[in-house]
C-alpha cells in the first residue's frame, strides 16, 4: 500500500479514473491485484452455524427440563 504524502499529477489523475469510474455489476471480476478474491471462499462458517444453532437449542431444552423437574 502506498503511504506517500504526495502524488505526482500523473499518479493524482490516475487515482481520479479508478475512483470516479463506475462499478461494472453487470460483469463482477476479481482485480487482478486482488488474487484472494479470486479464491472461493471458506465455508466453515456455514457449517459451524447449524451447530452452535442445534447446541444452544439442546443447552435450552435441558435448561427448561431441568428446572421443570427441581419444583
Amino acid at each position: 500500500m502506498d503511504t506517500r504524502e504526495s502524488q505526482t499529477p500523473e499518479e493524482e489523475r490516475e487515482h481520479l479514473k479508478e475512483v470516479l469510474e463506475p462499478e461494472d455489476f453487470k460483469h463482477p471480476e476479481p482485480d487482478e491485484q486482488q488474487p484472494e478474491a479470486k479464491q472461493p471462499a471458506s465455508r466453515s462458517m456455514q457449517r459451524l452455524l447449524p451447530i452452535v444453532i442445534v447446541v444452544l437449542g439442546l443447552l435450552v431444552a435441558a435448561m427448561l427440563i431441568y428446572s421443570g423437574s427441581a419444583q
